[in-house]
């Protein structure tokens, strides 16, 4: 399949996400960062057949069953799945749409490894006086395997400001002790070596406050590049290929290449490919990418031709994938 925009570093698709998914081959990707579009929230202007227009729930879960399926199958046996879901509504009540995802991609084969809350400082105002506005979405992180690549230091976290050190190398924490024989006794162990000495970061907690995003090129709040970082670094090593089948604006590609990563992108939505295209390029030019990256194992250079050049806008107001955030 003809890329839409391929330089070497990232490659952009035109197409539905799961057809184009088929076409690539099988064990690729290093880390899947994606957010699919919401069920029942939207029309994105693409035409008959977008995901998120399901009738009902269980046909969605369905569809995203499906499509995961086919994001495993292009990652390498170690990779890992960012999902990012938000709710919806239906007849008075929460739809659960999240955690039914995340279950059903368990039940399929994934390792349903955490949930991580996105809680935003500055939520979409809602008019609602019978439930507290909803601040917060998921962002689930599923690995292929029980074993996968996760580098934790990449996105540590500092330290409160009351941390201290639990023991000094002449008087250790009392977490080791002596029995009434003189018998040294183990008790947690782990946590004594943790916490020996001070320390200055801690491992990242799975609430991350991160304000939404808005898009100057569109009346929509992006999917936050603050978001994604962590992401990308935990998930993914410098020069590892990267995957977003819902691509929309290029936010996961844009940080993908900000931090020396490749990536592949998919969108039904040409103008908004159009969007990440240039979002990219322009990055590129900037001398974005902090360090080279290895090339894809496919031809360079090859171009579809709807690609707008830096300058030139889409025509079109449809909204697509990763700037979906009223709930």
């Amino acid at each position: 399949m003809t890329p839409y925009l391929d330089d070497g570093d990232i490659t952009l698709y035109h197409g539905d996400s799961i057809d184009v998914l088929r076409t690539l081959p099988a064990g690729i990707a290093q880390t899947c960062v994606t957010s699919p579009p919401y069920w029942g929230l939207r029309d994105y202007g693409t035409g008959g057949g977008q995901m998120g227009l399901e009738q009902t729930p269980d046909e969605y879960v369905t569809n995203m069953v499906a499509l995961f399926r086919e994001v495993r199958r292009v990652l390498r046996d170690d990779g890992t799945l960012w999902l990012n879901l938000g709710d919806a509504f239906a007849d008075k009540q929460m739809q659960g749409m999240p955690w039914r995802v995340a279950f059903a991609l368990q039940q399929d084969g994934w390792y349903l490894r955490s949930d991580i809350i996105w809680s935003k400082p500055n939520p979409m105002p809602e008019s609602v006086t019978d439930r507290p506005t909803k601040s917060h979405e998921y962002v689930f992180l599923l690995s292929k395997g029980p074993r996968y690549f996760y580098d934790a230091d990449a996105i540590r976290e500092d330290v409160t400001g009351n941390t201290h050190s639990r023991g000094t190398k002449k008087s250790p924490p009392k977490s080791l002790v002596h029995d009434d024989s003189g018998m040294k006794v183990k008790n947690n162990r782990s946590f004594m070596e943790a916490t020996w000495d001070a320390v200055t970061a801690r491992n990242r907690r799975s609430v991350w406050t991160i304000p939404t995003e808005p898009f100057p090129e569109a009346h929509f709040a992006t999917y936050p590049q603050a978001l994604v970082t962590p992401c990308i670094l935990a998930g993914s090593r410098p020069g590892d290929l990267c995957l977003d089948p819902f691509v929309g604006s290029g936010t996961t590609c844009l940080v993908a290449r900000k931090h020396g990563r490749r990536c592949i992108g998919i969108d039904l939505n040409a103008d908004y490919l159009n969007i990440a295209a240039r979002r990219t390029q322009q990055l590129s030019l900037l001398g974005g990418t902090p360090e080279p990256v290895a090339t894809l194992d496919r031809p360079r250079g090859l171009t579809g031709g709807a690609y707008n050049p830096p300058g030139q806008t889409p025509h079109s107001n449809a909204r697509t994938s990763d700037h979906r955030r009223k709930q």
